[in-house]
């Protein structure tokens, strides 16, 4: 059966093309819609990447990592300076390390070009989203499902970050677009196409961040065989050549970090970092249940809204296609996560796709019957007040920092404001589809004056490039050795070089000790620990000289710093 055919079946034919606002009727044809979300997708996700220095702590210990494999030319072991990175396999530390080869800037390349694999995943993504949703129903539900997951807050977060998410995304979407058509499918010839898709998708996203794609698609299939009490159609999938191409596919690197290892990979991957996480919130991470239903309003913003003006539709179409298997897609993994320890924001991102695939599929091909007051307002609700939230944030921050709110960023924020605003009035009126235009222009360009312009003039936060920099401008020579104590973000070692040693006073006080004529050496010392430095150098007898100074406040945890920037002074007499 036909992609076509398949898209029909689920078409209703009562609502026609005449009740979808003018835009949707022109972008949402066949031939223009993929091309307009790509345009729409690059709109999204490309302001702020070239200009917001390295996020910590994740993002620099993948771009770090991703350094060193470049710069060693080891791609088996993973490595932070002289630390094993045994918690994810190496696919996004390849992506990136081809992005650093590809870009001619070698060890000087800025974190953007590691930005680089997130960006285009995201890009791919949202067209995934629509090639997914083409499973089940017609090129305008498909375009506003890839536009839903354009505009929300976390694909775009995600795609402007050097880490696997974005990536992880795109496989999944990749293996789920299949399996919707394997599965609708059904008995029908084998399509060696989409088996071909189905398994190296999996096997691709397993080497990006381990069992979480064949986990969401695992327990898809599983629902889908509950649900429909059926199970033959799983010969759609061809198990077994399917299973074999997926083990060609991961275990050649498996392989080579099990032997390069010791095995020690798997014990801190699966041991350490996997059931750790399942059993016991790491790092700070954990939350009760729900947390992550609690947060969707959040970071899945602005969808939640939409989702709440499709929930009719939805109720009504329980038996279709469409809902049932993105409700399989959604629930039994969203449940999974909810009862994971550890809880961060972005670990429900592959449920995105689904949730935005089922909220358009009600929109635009279910019954319009109009929704009820409470539903409106609560819809209005739920849109107004974190976009309100993120266009305030553009003065308050700032203004809290100490300093003037940027003026693009500024006048940004309030014209989308003015545009959410306008959505909020669609919202209320009950009319999601005309609130769409509206919403896509807010978050467009609240999107644009946070990224682009208010964060990167938060310097009291962004303290590793300025103390880099500080580095730079007092060394007395170009490329020199630098200890930091009481300061030891990845961002800074990311900026610093790979040989940045990570210290304590005494450690920072030898390191200057031991200055040769071949590579001048710096330290920096956090204010608290400068005095432990001073008494150890000291008593090396040999004095210090302070020639530069940076402070501002660690994004993680919101403590405020003071850091000396020394180089070496006079021996002293005895």
């Amino acid at each position: 059966m036909s992609e076509v055919s398949l898209s029909a079946r689920h078409a209703t034919a009562s609502e026609g093309a005449g009740r979808l606002p003018l835009w949707l009727r022109i972008l949402g044809v066949r031939l223009l819609a993929p091309a307009a979300l790509a345009i729409l997708s690059i709109v999204m996700f490309v302001p702020g990447v070239f200009q917001v220095p390295p996020l910590d702590r994740d993002e620099p210990r993948f771009a770090q990592a991703s350094k060193q494999m470049a710069e060693t030319g080891d791609f088996v072991d993973i490595r932070f300076q002289d630390e094993a990175r045994h918690k994810k396999p190496a696919g996004i530390y390849w992506l990136q390390a081809a992005a650093v080869e590809a870009s001619g800037f070698g060890d000087e390349a800025p974190i953007w070009v590691y930005r680089l694999p997130s960006q285009i995943a995201a890009v791919l993504s949202v067209l995934l989203v629509y090639w997914a949703a083409r499973a089940f129903v017609s090129p305008q539900a498909a375009f506003v499902a890839g536009v839903f997951a354009a505009i929300t807050i976390i694909l775009g977060v995600e795609a402007r970050i050097a880490k696997t998410d974005a990536t992880l995304l795109a496989t999944i979407l990749a293996a789920q677009g299949a399996l919707a058509r394997l599965w609708l499918n059904g008995r029908a010839a084998r399509r060696w196409g989409w088996i071909f898709i189905f398994w190296t998708a999996l096997g691709v996203s397993v080497l990006v961040k381990g069992p979480v794609g064949p986990m969401v698609a695992g327990l898809t299939i599983a629902s889908l065989c509950v649900v429909r009490r059926e199970v033959a159609w799983l010969k759609a999938l061809a198990p077994l050549p399917g299973i074999a191409w997926f083990a060609l596919v991961v275990a050649p690197w498996f392989v080579a970090i099990h032997l390069a290892t010791d095995g020690a990979f798997f014990n801190e991957a699966v041991g350490k970092d996997f059931v750790g996480k399942i059993g016991a919130g790491q790092e700070s991470h954990g939350a009760p249940p729900l947390t992550h239903l609690a947060a969707m309003f959040a970071t899945f913003w602005p969808l939640p809204a939409f989702l709440i003006l499709a929930i009719g539709a939805i109720r009504r179409r329980l038996s279709s296609d469409v809902v049932l298997f993105t409700l399989a897609w959604v629930l039994p993994s969203w449940v999974v996560f909810e009862l994971v320890a550890t809880k961060l924001p972005h670990y429900t991102l592959p449920l995105l796709p689904a949730l935005s695939i089922l909220t358009a599929a009600a929109l635009v091909e279910g019954s319009r019957r109009e929704a009820g007051r409470i539903s409106r307002w609560a819809a209005a609700a739920v849109y107004f007040v974190p976009a309100f939230g993120l266009a305030a944030a553009n003065f308050a921050v700032p203004v809290a920092l100490g300093l003037w709110p940027s003026p693009p960023g500024a006048v940004l924020a309030i014209i989308g404001f003015v545009a959410a605003f306008a959505a909020t009035r669609q919202f209320a009126a009950g009319r999601a589809l005309y609130a769409l235009a509206p919403a896509v222009g807010a978050s467009a360009l609240i999107f644009a004056g946070t990224w682009a312009f208010t964060m990167p003039t938060l310097d009291p936060l962004w303290i590793s490039p300025r103390l880099a920099a500080a580095v730079k401008d007092s060394a007395p020579c170009p490329d020199p050795l630098v200890a930091s104590a009481g300061f030891n973000e990845p961002s800074y070692v990311f900026l610093q070089g790979t040989d940045t040693l990570l210290t304590d006073a005494a450690g920072a006080a030898n390191h200057l000790a031991g200055e040769t004529n071949e590579r001048c050496r710096i330290a920096v010392v956090e204010r608290r620990r400068e005095a432990g430095f001073l008494k150890a150098l000291s008593a090396e007898g040999i004095s210090a000289e302070e020639v530069g100074r940076v402070s501002g406040i660690n994004i993680n945890g919101g403590d405020r710093l003071d850091i000396g920037v020394y180089r070496r002074g006079s021996e002293q007499d005895g």
